[in-house]
């Protein structure tokens, strides 16, 4: 009866996700058909889950990250309990669906990260199991295993291929994450053909070579006990994050097994009915026996019994430590303690500049005193990047319990930016992950995801112009602030000095949205906080920094390092009888989330305006108007002293004078 019902759930996952991708007309049949045994014995007989709670917070999380499998993903999810209909997988692709063609967190009830570019959900595992190994240090007692759980995920054969899986699969080796059990999809085609055209290296000697445990159940896909025992192995494995490799079959069962044809587009009708009658499969389109749907909801009363256990033992645990409690329920919540923004440093000029980055680094960590949950790291990049927490442990070794808030991603961006993505889905932290602006382009695919997925991510990006000098234009970066403004939802912030990088970071922990900090590395002049209206004006993403008695004659608008030449070029133009107002504009997205009114009000549409940031001129003329006028960048840097090349290529008060009165000129 057992291997009956077994076989039934399977075939049921198999053909609801075939008939909705046959209805679409659109969608990839060959995974599900291959790789629903190895999902159902996960879900059915491991998996810890509520399906009428997907947030309870100790659950198992599972990633598909080969996202192009998703009606596998969503026939799971509707069989089990969740909140998705029949009528859901009927409109599979569809406009306004809640199934789309790639899992969307926050579209679909327990998708639990947006997956689709291959690699990514390898990565975004590695930073849940992260968090959850740093939770399970700080909060978790004797008698009381308050965050206990794994991180599962299936993986393919192209998601093996992108070089991020190999760095993060590097750094969850290095950190002995045990509670990471990976399910590798191993049917050795992609859609150009047999992977063996491109993907040849021995992926078991791979993986143990970085640290990995690894499974390989020979047999093919459909031996769910040879599955399961492997599962059991790897959860035994508490010091080393575990692959499981499985032989599948790509399209199993039907005409199109183990070619190309079965991965990017559907059967077909023909093969279809032919796979149906493979499986002695009735040929009514989305078929659901009773039998295996009432077997499958099984899990949700195992979710409310699991759920009101940790419950349970939640309400003792309140008791024995109120105070952890209580830090523990605001963590996972994402709220902020009472005074987190309390003692900030507010700096004034004293003649002495001060790089952005720097105050970055010290406004973190009086905030990283007050908020225990807030932890992160650089890509090798620490004492550059200045976000080291002083004070605070390493996280090295999570099975030896060397387990601080100071991460260190090594030099691997990439992996970087989905880990940084992956704690904050998995909840509990408010992660940081930070490196060179120039590289910001090695982890663009997260920090695009990060947006999709409107997660509370942190980005630090220091060394942001050309200002960075002698190391050339290998790292000076000239394109890469205006292609982050480009990320939709995604809001960047170049802070013109000391005072408006603490605003910056005030922002970043309250906006609950992914925020990038750009900052310098030169040093630049301190705004005086009691003269001009910082901390009340960053947070519109544009203010008037310094205004004139009467109407503005030219509007000078800087951002970052050269509001100071704007501010230092209005003084040149007073003299000259001018009435000139400063903008700063930290924010482009915060500016124009603001209501049209107050746009006006600081930009004044009929005054003339020139703005400076040394950087690429594409989008200043959003800001200007066809009549003004930008000092910017659509050239690459030079190797010389940062204060040299920034004279040589424009970024000087002279320039900026005479560029306001040519503008004004005409």
């Amino acid at each position: 009866m057992s291997k009956s019902i077994d076989e039934l759930c399977i075939n049921t996952i198999r053909f609801l996700s075939v008939d909705a991708i046959e209805k679409a007309k659109s969608g990839h049949p060959g995974m599900p058909l291959g790789a629903a045994p190895m999902a159902y014995v996960l879900w059915d007989r491991f998996l810890k889950h509520n399906p009428k709670n997907p947030k309870w917070f100790n659950r198992d999380r599972f990633i598909l990250s080969a996202g192009h499998g998703s009606m596998l993903l969503y026939s799971l999810l509707y069989l089990s309990g969740y909140d998705l209909t029949l009528e859901d997988i009927k409109q599979f692709r569809q406009w306004g669906s809640k199934t789309p063609g790639h899992p969307e967190y926050g579209l679909t009830p327990g998708v639990e990260a947006t997956t689709g570019p291959l690699g990514q959900g390898f990565g975004m595992g590695v930073g849940m199991a992260m968090a959850e190994c740093f939770l399970a240090d700080r909060y978790n007692k004797p008698d009381f295993k308050l965050v206990d759980h794994y991180i599962y995920a299936i993986v393919s054969d192209g998601d093996l291929m992108e070089g991020i899986s190999t760095e993060s699969a590097s750094l969850a080796g290095k950190l002995k994450l045990g509670k990471l059990i990976y399910l590798y999809d191993c049917n050795y085609i992609s859609i150009e053909g047999d992977t063996r055209i491109t993907f040849v290296e021995d992926v078991e000697l791979k993986f143990k070579a970085l640290g990995w445990h690894v499974i390989n159940v020979k047999n093919d896909g459909n031996d769910i006990e040879a599955i399961a025992g492997a599962i059991r192995i790897a959860q035994l494995n508490k010091e080393q994050p575990s692959l499981i490799i499985v032989r599948t079959h790509i399209g199993y069962g039907s005409p199109k097994q183990d070619s190309p044809a079965a991965h990017g587009e559907p059967l077909g009708e023909e093969a279809v009915i032919a796979t149906k009658k493979r499986f002695n499969w009735p040929l009514e389109p989305f078929y659901v026996p009773k039998e295996a749907l009432e077997h499958c909801r099984k899990a949700v009363d195992r979710g409310k019994k699991w759920e009101d256990e940790w419950n349970r033992l939640f309400e003792k645990y309140k008791k024995v430590y109120p105070d952890l409690a209580e830090e523990f329920e605001k963590a996972i919540k994402g709220e902020l303690p009472k005074g987190w923004d309390k003692d900030l440093p507010r700096y004034f000029p004293e003649g002495k500049k001060i790089a952005t980055r720097v105050a970055s680094g010290e406004t973190l960590n009086v905030i990283a005193k007050r908020v225990p949950y807030l932890l992160g790291g650089s890509a090798d990049l620490g004492p550059s990047n200045k976000t080291i927490l002083k004070g605070e442990k390493d996280f090295l070794d999570c099975f030896n319990k060397q387990v601080g808030r100071n991460l260190h991603f090594g030099v691997r961006e990439h992996a970087m930016g989905a880990a940084v993505n992956g704690m904050t889905l998995h909840g509990g932290v408010i992660p940081y992950g930070a490196t060179f602006l120039v590289f910001s382009d090695y982890m663009r695919e997260p920090l695009r995801l990060s947006a999709l997925m409107k997660v509370h991510s942190i980005f630090i990006f220091t060394h942001d112009s050309i200002g960075v000098g002698e190391d050339g234009p290998t790292h000076q970066p000239i394109e890469q602030v205006m292609s982050l403004r480009l990320i939709p939802d995604f809001t960047v912030i170049r802070p013109a000095d000391a005072n408006e990088t603490v605003v910056a970071w005030k922002l970043a922990m309250t906006l609950k949205e992914p925020v990038a900090l750009v900052l310098t590395r030169q040093g630049v002049p301190v705004l005086d906080p009691e003269k001009y209206p910082i901390y009340k004006g960053v947070p519109y993403g544009a203010y008037v920094l310094k205004d004139s008695i009467d109407k503005p004659d030219i509007i000078l608008v800087g951002t970052g390092s050269e509001v100071h030449l704007a501010l230092e070029a209005s003084f040149r133009l007073e003299e000259k009888g001018l009435n000139v107002r400063v903008v700063s504009m930290p924010s482009w997205e915060l500016f124009f989330k603001q209501p049209k009114s107050y746009r006006e009000e600081v930009l004044l549409s009929e005054v003339p305006k020139l703005a400076v940031e040394a950087g690429s001129c594409i989008g200043w003329r959003d800001i200007v108007g066809d009549t003004g006028d930008v000092i910017c960048l659509n050239r690459f840097g030079v190797s010389a002293p940062g204060e040299v090349v920034m004279e040589r290529l424009g970024f000087n008060v002279d320039n900026v004078l005479n560029r306001a009165l040519k503008l004004l000129e005409k």
